[in-house]
């Protein structure tokens, strides 16, 4: 009897502690999610465009006056794992006397900022010493931004749904793969005359090596198999689907800075088209006295009538910021452009000139002059203004085109 009541004693007081034990780390563990969330940080980011277009062909120039109001919030990390969520809204500033692609407005050029309410990202992340992982709607930019991108330019960002996750061996070695079922494009939120969305089975690698200081060689495969979307053309989505494989490389030497990549691309998927085209570029820049001068070459080729496609890339960023090219020509495209930066004061400037030619026979498309200053007032305060001028060589395929744009931007 003795054993059995010193047996049940036991017992009681071993169950007795399990449940404060069990008690006091659901207290800890809820405590823990109040901080994750309590120390967390809001973020407001307000950015006003003053876009306007004259383009040959339109009677009518346009002129867009728009918003952009961005939350954010990132909670604090625990064990690692930390959760964003932001939202942004894109208002129209008086009169939308211009085509944003959703408007109907196509009497005037296209200025592709429709308005609307979104969810940017929100995202739950797992940060380790080597290795990370982010599951849902996010950021996914891969070095420059030629083949994957953000188009942070427009008002509405691209961001792209699925998986990603990255392995890194600082200062060696980084792997970054990503599985994306869904694209959601500056077109939306709504869909108009572009598909708002990309739906898909989508993968993106990319992996980079540092053989030494200040020299980086990556490799990189992007497989695109885009679903097909009744009420639009298979060229606004479905035959964007293809396989691309590529190598890069970005050296600094101090005094010059070099940046060379080449990719191969054939159709994939769901495409309808039968074609393999190859890409190249190679961009060299030095400082002299206080100006950065730089020169390059990059070529889209194309075949069977064809181009080379980037359909996520951040493309204003390239070929121009009059965005004639956005879609490459069935003969292919190279460009070969010079350009200045430097300062004057806290005043930063940059000129670029393009001159575009076909990269399948001798066809000139036309000449690029690019300018922009920009000002950054204080920590939270921005101001720029961007010009460009496209003047055609192929006026049958290619309007004259000028834009100028002031935005200014402020953080909080």
């Amino acid at each position: 009897m003795k054993k059995n009541h010193l047996a049940g004693v036991i017992c009681s007081a071993l169950l007795a502690t399990l449940a404060v034990s069990t008690a006091q780390a659901e207290s800890t563990w809820a405590d823990d999610l109040a901080g994750m969330v309590s120390e967390g940080k809001v973020n407001f980011d307000f950015r006003y465009r003053y876009e306007a277009v004259d383009q040959d062909g339109f009677d009518e120039n346009a002129k867009a006056s728009t918003l952009r109001s961005r939350l954010s919030y990132t909670s604090a990390t625990l064990n690692g794992i930390s959760f964003m969520t932001e939202f942004d809204n894109v208002s129209a500033i008086g009169a939308e006397d211009y085509n944003s692609t959703v408007n109907g407005n196509t009497e005037y050029p296209v200025v592709a900022d429709p308005t609307g309410t979104d969810i940017n990202q929100a995202y739950l992340k797992y940060a380790g010493e080597q290795a990370a992982g982010i599951y849902g709607r996010q950021r996914i930019l891969h070095s420059n931004q030629r083949f994957i991108g953000g188009v942070a330019w427009r008002q509405n960002e691209q961001t792209f749904d699925g998986f990603r996750a990255s392995w890194d061996q600082p200062g060696a070695f980084k792997l970054d793969y990503s599985y994306v079922y869904n694209v959601n494009r500056l077109f939306g939120p709504d869909e108009g005359a572009n598909p708002a969305d990309l739906h898909g089975q989508n993968h993106f690698l990319y992996g980079d090596w540092k053989p030494a200081e200040k020299h980086t060689i990556a490799g990189f495969a992007y497989f695109l198999d885009f679903d097909t979307q009744s009420g639009y053309p298979a060229s606004k989505n479905a035959d964007n689907s293809s396989n691309t494989f590529g190598l890069e490389y970005n050296g600094d030497l101090d005094l010059v800075r070099f940046h060379a990549a080449w990719a191969t691309q054939t159709d994939a998927g769901t495409s309808t088209l039968d074609y393999d085209a190859d890409y190249y570029v190679i961009d060299v820049s030095g400082k002299v006295t206080a100006v950065t001068l730089g020169a390059g070459y990059e070529v889209l080729g194309a075949g069977d009538g064809v181009g080379f496609k980037t359909p996520l890339a951040t493309l204003h960023k390239f070929q121009g910021w009059a965005d004639k090219f956005l879609s490459t020509p069935g003969e292919g495209i190279k460009d070969f452009y010079v350009s200045a930066k430097g300062a004057i004061g806290p005043v930063k400037l940059n000129a670029i000139y393009h001159d575009f030619g076909a990269e399948d026979g001798n066809a000139s498309f036309g000449q690029e002059i690019d300018l922009a200053a920009s000002w950054r007032v204080n920590k939270r305060f921005t101001t720029e203004l961007k010009y460009a001028n496209f003047s055609s060589d192929d006026s049958a395929r290619f309007d004259d085109t000028s834009k100028a744009w002031l935005t200014l931007q402020l953080k909080l």
